[in-house]
């Protein structure tokens, strides 16, 4: 019979308390449902039955408290996920950028790199990847090291694929990566123009100026506050006229900082810095 696992408000924000004293871990403005959701789904892969045992083992594994926050901030990605937001970026945002010299792009919360070598591949074929650098950050060092390798698995290279296409590209989808085993390794080339870093987008600073911001599916996992926060270090990286991408289920519509834009894209959520 399989116990329920169950972590209650007062331990949910004990673990919280933790995690941010002994190793400078903030998810104090995380939306609760959903970390409590998190939480609870890493009690039971790891048979935690009480939030006693858990607590006890972040504070005396390091090992286990790697894996925890490695479990706890893997968003689900995908290479061209949501095909018509890299079609409305291919057809409309690409030949925009194209009249700067020199483009920085950052990736916000970028797991473990599938949506940048999206864009990557997208700048290759626009002529762009060589005179861009994009920067990958996350909070998750596990999810980082993944990416620097380029590694995909091999079995999700179908899907991807149908989103290629399907955001209008026509080359040989194929060509992009090499097979090994159960990955696929996408190919240096695609990959020697991004800078992969650790950022926390709950403390950390603006730290450099981009044409282009994009932070998918990320916000929804935090509060009101801190997507205010994140929103106004967004604005304030961004370069005059800079273009912010969100996830499909995000909006700037009830944000401190939706005036300071207009509007590109309404449907697949892409936004231009009105300063």
């Amino acid at each position: 019979m399989t116990v329920p696992i169950y972590i209650s408000a007062e331990d949910l924000e004990e673990v919280v308390h933790l995690v941010r004293r002994q190793y400078g871990y903030d998810f104090g403005d995380y939306a609760r449902a959903s970390l409590q959701r998190r939480v609870i789904r890493c009690m039971q892969k790891a048979g935690c039955l009480t939030a006693f045992e858990l607590k006890y083992q972040l504070t005396n594994d390091e090992r286990f408290f790697a894996w925890f926050i490695e479990s706890l901030t893997v968003n689900v990605t995908e290479m061209f996920r949501d095909p018509a937001f890299y079609k409305e970026l291919r057809n409309t945002v690409l030949p925009k950028l194209a009249s700067y010299p020199i483009l920085k792009i950052w990736h916000a919360g970028c797991s473990t790199g599938e949506e940048v070598f999206s864009m990557a591949i997208l700048l290759h074929e626009a002529g762009l990847l060589n005179r861009t650098r994009l920067y990958a950050t996350d909070l998750n060092p596990a999810n980082l090291e993944r990416a620097r390798q380029g590694i995909v698995p091999l079995q999700n290279m179908k899907e991807y694929t149908s989103n290629y296409i399907q955001s209008g590209g026509t080359n040989d989808f194929s060509s992009y990566y090499t097979a090994r085993y159960e990955n696929a390794i996408i190919h240096k080339e695609y990959r020697k123009n991004i800078v992969f870093a650790t950022h926390n987008l709950a403390t950390d600073q603006v730290f450099n100026e981009f044409q282009l911001v994009c932070c998918r599916n990320v916000l929804i996992y935090f509060n009101r506050e801190l997507q205010n926060r994140v929103m106004t270090l967004f604005s304030n990286s961004l370069a005059p006229l800079g273009y912010l991408a969100l996830g499909m289920k995000e909006s700037l519509l009830f944000s401190e900082a939706r005036d300071q834009f207009d509007v590109v894209s309404p449907v697949v959520r892409i936004y231009r810095s009105k300063t």
